[in-house]
């Protein structure tokens, strides 16, 4: 520490330094400009006419002569000795016969004239000094702005530009890490190298060289790397794969070596690249990527990499989201040794992770986590902490200062749906549109074997373009959907439809979305999970992405893609044929449910239910 506070000390004082410099630099030529002003006394400034006619009056006391100025004392209208500044006229050559016929006191002072050339010389060389203390003074305060090892001084272009957290990671552990059980288990084997190494080098065995942590944006990757550098209590170095790429052919590689050689100057410690991809995507196969300044990158990496031994204490940790674009070379064993999966979590991690997030909320003491968790099926770890965040800003603006359980419920439906709408205008036809579209989903979705509860039906706009919906909430978090879930599903996605065209007798757009989904879910039947009699066991679909919206590609001929086409339609069919059906049988039941629903706006599934109970009997 010491040390360190030495070090600040001098940079302070060469700060001061610099400064100084650049003032003198700036100072001294107007300084000298007026180095012949005497005293402190005031000097009227005038014109050199009014000078002529002071000596012509004999008014002059005492005058000193310049190159291009004069300076004298003179009598003004009253007898008051002033002092005054002029301009000299350099075509007046009588001043001195004109104060020898006065009896006033007079000197000259000339410069000898530069020679032309020293003064360019001169000139040029004062404008270089100025320029390089100022850029010399730049690059330290953005050098200092990065850290050490930041490396964005105007000569550090092969510098890496790694944060580094020498001491630990703000203080970020496994304990702040929720729903990853089975990444932080194999992380831990890392922590317990760095800490331990003798144990394992005891048996001949070598630390993984690198994990690369994959899986859907927001589910805690760069966390975990975090955590395993608070744990191990060892330098952690964080970089981002797109600070690697440059415009010029090497700087990329010349960075890397720059972020090896400091982590050798530290270990143990942690090098963490997110974003991998970045760098590491794979190679051309015929050697014509267009792109000689990635792949020299990605060479230099892969150099590395097989540069240092596995007892070294320097682990590299990555991170990426598209892990079937890297390169084999970089997944081999020997380089990225250990590829560590952070899915989105389950059921139980998705309450953890809501109490991690919820211990530093002022809340009430009844909050029930295990009903948000059902609720948020699909969601990542960052969407759960926004929905707690969102909970809490909720409680804020109502004037409360603790967290509800119906806080966090309506954050969950402002993640999943947006804000409400409260200004929109909706005309009384419109809504009552709505609300019969929305109790049909409901209808169909309860009168259905094995599918989720209705949770909650509203009429109220949200601002992510919704003008209602029907959550359902299941009982249990499912792993496996069989032919008839899935079939269910889309019989309930056609039951708003269903609902307009029975009552209404009209098709609105209002149902773009459903559309949407049950047609995505009938071709993944067909195509990727064998469900079609007409198809059988045969997959012709492949995901290319699976964590960044799961794209797929159709990899079949244009006749067997006709064929698709017309079983997809004949399922949705199907299930809209099914959902009419429903709705026809408990029609009564729809209307009352739909006039409520048009009272108060937004109905619980309590409510839902105790009205078409009463159909039941």
């Amino acid at each position: 520490m010491a040390k360190d506070n030495k070090r600040k000390d001098g940079d302070k004082l060469k700060l001061i330094y610099y400064i100084v410099a650049i003032i003198l630099i700036f100072a001294v030529p107007f300084a000298s400009y007026n180095t012949k002003l005497r005293g402190t006394e005031e000097v009227i400034e005038t014109g050199y006419s009014e000078f002529s006619k002071a000596v012509k009056e004999g008014r002059i006391k005492n005058v000193t002569i310049f190159d291009k100025k004069v300076e004298f004392e003179a009598e003004d209208s009253k007898g008051e000795v002033k002092k005054y500044k002029a301009a000299r006229v350099l075509e007046d050559l009588a001043i001195v016969d004109k104060l020898d016929a006065t009896n006033a006191e007079y000197k000259m002072e000339f410069t000898e004239p530069m020679n032309p050339f020293l003064s360019i010389i001169l000139q040029m060389l004062s404008t270089f000094i100025m320029l390089f203390a100022l850029w010399y003074f730049l690059s330290k305060i953005l050098t200092k702005k990065m850290g050490d090892g930041g490396g964005v001084g105007p000569m550090s272009f092969g510098k890496s530009n790694a944060k580094i957290y020498v001491e630990s990671t703000d203080g970020i552990t496994f304990k702040n890490v929720a729903g990853q059980d089975e990444a932080k288990e194999q992380l831990t084997e890392i922590v317990d190298f760095l800490h331990n190494p003798k144990k394992y080098s005891a048996i001949g065995a070598k630390l993984p060289k690198g994990a690369l942590l994959v899986g859907p944006p927001g589910t805690g990757k760069t966390l975990l790397a975090k955590a395993v550098a608070g744990e191990a209590k060892v330098p952690f170095f964080s970089i981002s794969g797109s600070e690697f790429v440059e415009m010029f052919v090497g700087l990329g590689a010349a960075k890397v070596r720059d972020l090896f050689k400091q982590a050798h100057e530290k270990a143990p410690c942690i090098v963490f690249i997110d974003e991998i991809d970045t760098i590491g995507k794979k190679r051309d196969g015929s050697g014509l990527s267009g792109n000689d300044e990635r792949e020299q990158t990605l060479n230099q990496l892969l150099s590395e990499m097989d540069g240092f031994e596995g007892n070294d204490g320097v682990v590299i940790l990555a991170a990426t989201n598209r892990p079937e674009s890297l390169d084999p070379a970089l997944l081999r064993p020997g380089r990225f040794d250990r590829r560590v999966p952070v899915e989105l979590p389950d059921l139980l991690g998705r309450e953890a992770i809501l109490k991690v997030h919820a211990e530093r909320i002022k809340k009430d003491p009844d909050i029930d986590y295990n009903a948000v968790a059902r609720a948020t099926a699909g969601a990542s770890g960052a969407d759960l902490a926004n929905m707690i965040n969102e909970a809490a800003l909720r409680a804020v603006r109502e004037g409360r200062d603790s967290m509800t359980q119906r806080d966090i419920e309506e954050s969950v439906e402002v993640v999943l749906a947006g804000y409400e709408k409260k200004n929109a205008v909706i005309s009384p036809k419109e809504k009552e549109i709505i609300a019969y579209h929305e109790v049909g989903h409901a209808i169909v979705a309860a009168k259905q074997t094995n599918s989720a509860p209705v949770h909650k039906i509203t009429i109220v706009p949200r601002t992510s373009g919704a003008l209602g919906y029907t959550m359902q909430v299941d009982e249990e978090e499912k792993f496996l959907m069989s032919r008839e879930d899935l079939f269910n599903k889309i019989v309930t996605l056609t039951g708003g439809r269903s609902a307009e065209e029975l009552i209404f007798s009209i098709r609105t757009t209002g149902a773009s979305n459903d559309i949407e989904q049950a047609t995505k879910l009938a071709r993944a039947m067909v195509t990727r999970f064998g469900m079609s009699e007409e198809f059988g066991f045969v997959a012709m679909e492949s995901v290319i992405n699976p964590y960044l919206g799961g794209d797929t590609s159709l990899n079949v001929s244009p006749e067997t893609a006709k064929k698709i086409d017309d079983e997809v339609q004949k399922i949705v069919e199907q299930a809209h044929e099914k959902a009419i059906n429903i709705i026809r049988e408990n029609i009564d039941a729809m209307h009352e449910i739909s006039n409520y629903l048009l009272q108060k706006e937004t109905i619980t599934g309590e409510e839902f239910m105790e009205i078409l109970k009463k159909y039941d009997e």
